[in-house]
């Protein structure tokens, strides 16, 4: 009994250590919705498969969303979306690579919700801008979900709007971005 007893001990805290020691947190499910306001009609378009990758230590944070995955309620505006304004086969992916830059203020072994600031690059359409944004990361004792949201111009990301209809669609379009990351096991 004294060996079984031992044995549980172990494997507990082994098993402790294991939780205590994960650094990255990351998921393939994550999703980015976009809205834009306009005269003519709303512009929106959700991604729900969307990667990215969480490093609790340094507070490295990264996201990659396919282009061809945002979909939109009108076929049609899915397509000029693909071909004409962001050109998904040209340029396949958004990605943003930065960090969390008060890192240190958030307890990610505590669960709870805490105020994170992101700055870092932003590429759209072969187009590489800087952002700073605020979001919010819930903790849990599970995993971690990552949210925020934040404008950006489509002209900085040099995305042409037809003149015919560029006085009726919105120079700025909101991102959303919601994420929930699991422990990613080595």
């Amino acid at each position: 009994m004294k060996i079984k007893e031992t044995i549980f001990v172990i494997l507990a805290l082994a098993t402790c250590g294991i939780a205590k020691a994960q650094d990255r947190y990351f998921t393939k499910t994550g999703t980015i919705r976009f809205f834009s306001a306009t005269d003519l009609e709303n512009i929106e378009a959700t991604n729900k498969i969307v990667t990215a990758v969480l490093d609790v230590k340094s507070g490295a944070i990264q996201f990659s969303a396919p282009m061809k995955a945002f979909e939109f309620k009108k076929a049609l505006m899915q397509e000029h979306f693909n071909e004409n304004y962001v050109e998904s086969d040209k340029f396949p992916n958004a990605t943003f690579k930065g960090r969390i830059t008060n890192n240190a203020d958030i307890k990610f072994g505590t669960p709870g919700t805490y105020d994170a600031n992101v700055e870092g690059d932003l590429t759209i359409h072969g187009i590489t801008k800087p952002v700073s944004t605020k979001g919010k990361l819930v903790i849990t004792s599970a995993n971690i979900e990552a949210n925020t949201v934040f404008n950006v111009l489509v002209s900085d990301y040099k995305i042409t709007i037809p003149s015919l209809v560029a006085d009726k669609i919105s120079k700025t379009v909101q991102i959303n971005v919601m994420t929930k990351l699991e422990p990613l096991t080595r």
